[in-house]
C-alpha cells in the first residue's frame, strides 16, 4: 500500500493487491462527506431518531468513521458506529494520514488513532456520543437483523472485488438495516442497481460526489 494525495489535498492509500485505491482520485475527504455523510447520515438524521447506528463496510482508513466522530459532536444524540475491515492498514501509515490537517481538527488525532489500535470486537467509548466497534471479519460475517439505521457500503469496485456485491451478501445488508434504514454507495452500475432491487431495497439514483455523476441510495422498505 501507498500514500497518494487526492485533488483536495486529502490523502489516500493505493492498494497493490487490488489494483485500486480507496478513494476518488478527485478527493478523498469530498467523496466521504458526499457519498455517506450527506447522502446517507444526515438524510437519515432528518427523520429525527433518538439514537442512530451505523454499519460500516469497511473501515479502510478510517476517514468515514472520522467524519462521522466530527458529525456526532453536532447532534443531541448518541452513534453507535461498528466497521468491518478484512485487510487493515498499518498503524504507522494511519499516523502519516493528513485527514486531521485538512479538517483542522487537530483535537480529534488521539480519537482517530484510537481508532485504529483499539482491540478488534471490542466495544469502546471514544466519547458520551460515540460509541466504537471494529471487526477483523469479511463482509460476508455480518449476521444481524434489524439492527442499523445506516449502511455506509463502502467496498471497492465490482470489477476489483465482485464477491462483495452478489446478491447473497446485499441480502444480508437488507435484513442488517432496521426498517426504513439507508444504505450507500458510490456504486452506480445497472447490474448492481438491479440486485439491490432484487433482494427488497428500494433505490434511489442521485447526484454523485465530483467526478462521479451518479451514486445510489438503497432504502429498505
Amino acid at each position: 500500500m501507498s500514500i497518494i494525495t487526492t485533488e483536495d489535498g486529502s490523502h489516500s492509500i493505493h492498494s497493490d493487491q487490488f489494483g485500486v485505491s480507496y478513494h476518488s482520485k478527485y478527493g478523498a475527504i469530498q467523496e466521504s462527506l458526499h457519498v455517506f455523510i450527506d447522502a446517507a447520515l444526515r438524510f437519515k438524521i432528518q427523520s429525527n431518531p433518538a439514537s442512530i447506528s451505523i454499519l460500516e463496510l469497511g473501515f479502510g482508513t478510517g476517514l468515514n468513521a472520522l467524519l462521522t466522530l466530527q458529525e456526532s459532536q453536532n447532534h443531541k444524540m448518541v452513534f453507535n458506529y461498528e466497521t468491518f475491515e478484512a485487510f487493515p492498514i498499518e498503524i504507522k501509515t494511519a499516523e502519516e494520514l493528513n485527514y486531521l490537517e485538512m479538517l483542522e481538527r487537530a483535537d480529534l488525532q488521539d480519537h482517530f488513532l484510537q481508532m485504529h489500535t483499539c482491540e478488534w470486537s471490542t466495544p469502546i467509548v471514544i466519547n458520551p456520543t460515540f460509541n466504537f466497534t471494529k471487526h477483523k471479519k469479511s463482509f460476508s460475517e455480518i449476521d444481524s437483523s434489524n439492527l442499523f439505521d445506516v449502511i455506509y457500503f463502502d467496498a471497492f469496485a465490482p470489477n476489483a472485488q465482485p464477491e462483495l456485491w452478489e446478491p447473497a451478501l446485499l441480502e444480508k445488508l437488507y435484513k442488517a438495516l432496521k426498517p426504513n434504514g439507508v444504505l450507500t454507495t458510490y456504486c452506480a452500475k445497472g447490474q448492481v442497481k438491479r440486485d439491490f432491487k432484487k433482494v427488497g431495497f428500494e433505490i434511489q439514483s442521485i447526484p454523485g460526489p465530483p467526478g462521479k455523476r451518479e451514486m445510489t441510495r438503497a432504502i429498505k422498505v
